[in-house]
């Protein structure tokens, strides 16, 4: 397997850093704002109301993110493989970071009402394969703007970044749009009428990202043609997927712990995102949470899983991503036993929080894991590999949420489902030997 040399730490001053983490934080607006919390509540509650035929918009909402995610998980390892190639990582992450903006403004047009359903449809579904696609090259940019004995750390940064700037943006949202009743909403007395309020959300979202991406854009360079592999650049793209399965057999021949690795991580990953996908119904119908402290429970989640990130990356540079992925899914499988015997709002507040804060360091790790062994000059294509391993098993966690509910008849019973996830996803990295030596020879 080629490789070039120098791959890391070209371009690791604290401006550029600063400017890689902005655009975690303004990414943020789309995951945060537009696909979890605001709009697809919207798109669901108000846009498909009374819509005909029988499907819930919910149903038709999980079809439209599902095809985006077919779409990321089919395109992710070439477009990686070829950004690399081509030299045009930075030109990627613009083009693809413009085309989500753009979508995401121009979901002002979707008014609340089932005929423009098809259309808030149509731009969440190409929205959210557009911004998946752009972390692609953004992840593969973490060894430019950092050094073997400081990617570990800039990789937790990035990710509290991304944690602050969605609480940041969600505040205003809520108090500047959403909060109140009757007509006119929130502290700017916004016109709730045919989803106004929520349409101009959409817009303060589309600069917010806008604004908080450009400065990388700026600042971080493009990184120069390499040889890194071999034909990528001028495959074509059917000849790309012969390249990447060349790719994957030479991986496979000698250095089968990425290949370990990435099958841990996509397990693992899916288990951390069920904790925050349906820890806030879990709040409400099991711990007795009040409904309208469920944000504010969101809200410190996101506070601890940030903090924990940065903490996370201190460790990760001193010991190695590996034991910190390791020691915070063990923590969370501990707190998460707690909350299968505990009740009451008290318990669950200690015992969430407890389980949250480690969200943050599995995930940066995970990051910083992947950027420390991916071959200099080929660190698009293997977070493209990231992406699809991802997007393969997305389907463990909420199944096995579903199974254990309908088998006990009981929404606690749901924990278990996440639980095994996180604990699959724990022994299929035990084996994986970590990056530690090679951290220890570059520092």
């Amino acid at each position: 397997m080629t490789e070039v040399r120098g791959g890391i730490g070209q371009a690791s001053g604290r401006g550029q850093v600063l400017t890689w983490g902005l655009w975690d934080s303004g990414s943020s607006a789309f995951s945060a704002v537009i696909l979890t919390f605001v709009f697809s509540v919207y798109l669901t509650s108000k846009v498909g109301a009374g819509l005909p035929g029988g499907i819930s918009p919910s149903s038709w909402l999980g079809w439209a993110l599902g095809l985006a995610g077919f779409v990321v998980a089919v395109t992710a390892p070439v477009s990686g493989q070829w950004f690399d190639a081509a030299a045009k990582r930075k030109l990627s992450l613009a083009m693809l970071t413009g085309v989500t903006v753009l979508l995401m403004a121009a979901m002002f047009f979707v008014r609340a009402d089932y005929h423009y359903l098809w259309l808030g449809l149509a731009l969440l579904g190409a929205a959210s394969a557009t911004f998946e696609l752009s972390h692609v090259p953004y992840f593969a940019m973490l060894r430019q703007v950092s050094t073997p004995a400081t990617v570990g750390r800039i990789s937790g940064f990035g990710w509290s970044m991304g944690y602050f700037g969605g609480i940041f943006l969600l505040l205003i949202c809520y108090f500047g749009f959403i909060s109140g009743d009757g007509d006119h909403r929130g502290l700017l007395g916004v016109l709730a009428d045919d989803g106004m309020n929520i349409r101009l959300v959409a817009i303060l979202a589309a600069v917010w990202f806008a604004v908080f991406a450009l400065p990388l854009l700026f600042t971080v360079p493009e990184l120069p043609r390499t040889a890194a592999d071999p034909g990528a650049a001028s495959a074509g793209f059917l000849g790309s997927y012969r390249v990447l399965w060349r790719d994957v057999c030479e991986l496979w021949a000698v250095d089968r712990r990425t290949i370990g690795f990435l099958v841990a991580s996509a397990v693992f990953r899916d288990g951390l995102a069920g904790v925050f996908t349906f820890g806030a119904i879990l709040a409400v119908r099991v711990y007795g949470i009040a409904e309208g402290d469920v944000l504010l429970f969101g809200i410190a989640a996101n506070v601890v899983a940030a903090l924990g990130a940065i903490v996370g990356g201190r460790f990760d540079d001193r010991i190695g991503p590996k034991p910190v992925i390791v020691v915070s899914l063990i923590a969370m499988l501990s707190c998460g036993t707690v909350l299968l015997i505990v009740s009451g709002p008290m318990l669950f507040w200690i015992f969430g929080l407890g389980l949250t804060v480690f969200v943050g360091p599995a995930q940066s790790a995970s990051r910083s894991f992947l950027a420390r062994v991916a071959p200099p000059g080929r660190e698009g294509q293997f977070f493209g590999l990231y992406a699809t391993t991802g997007r393969a098993v997305t389907f463990l966690a909420p199944t096995l949420f579903g199974f254990f509910v309908w088998a006990f008849a009981a929404d606690r019973a749901g924990i278990i489902g996440l639980l095994l996830v996180l604990l699959l996803g724990l022994a299929a990295l035990l084996p994986v030997s970590g990056p530690e030596r090679e951290l220890e020879r570059a520092s």
